[in-house]
């Protein structure tokens, strides 16, 4: 039975509530979470720093494997890469992600963030599923 993930619960996820993160959906190896841009998310060129765009896809990719994760499982980041397409000034971002593949040790996933229906951001990333003792 897969693990519950609440949408909107507040201090369930401290690091999303500090940026302003939130999702949409969480379903079977799917999720989507958003993000309201303000100047706060701003590097010092007053674009939205890139490490904003990487913890949405981090973070979407965390929920949409938990999604398909056992009640004794959990995960953790090994690696992510991700490329920049656009600089982002304002608007909402949209983390679409998906898993491309989950075994027993690890899960690949796919994120693609959005600004105003534009591909802003492309991530792809490897995940550890473990046992918790």
């Amino acid at each position: 039975m897969p693990k519950p993930f609440p949408l909107k619960a507040k201090g369930f996820h401290k690091f999303g509530d500090l940026i302003g993160l939130e999702f949409r959906k969480f379903e079977r190896g799917y999720s989507q979470c958003f993000l309201q841009i303000n100047e706060d998310h701003f590097n010092p060129h007053n674009v939205v720093h890139g490490g904003v765009l990487y913890s949405m896809a981090d973070t979407g990719m965390g929920a949409a494997l938990y999604s398909l994760l056992e009640k004794e499982e959990l995960c953790a980041t090994i690696e992510i890469k991700i490329n920049y397409f656009k600089s982002v000034k304002d608007g909402i971002l949209i983390c679409d992600t998906k898993v491309i593949h989950k075994g027993k040790t690890i899960g690949v996933l796919e994120s693609e963030i959005l600004n105003e229906d534009i591909i802003v951001a492309k991530a792809y990333g490897t995940f550890s599923i473990f046992k918790v003792k």
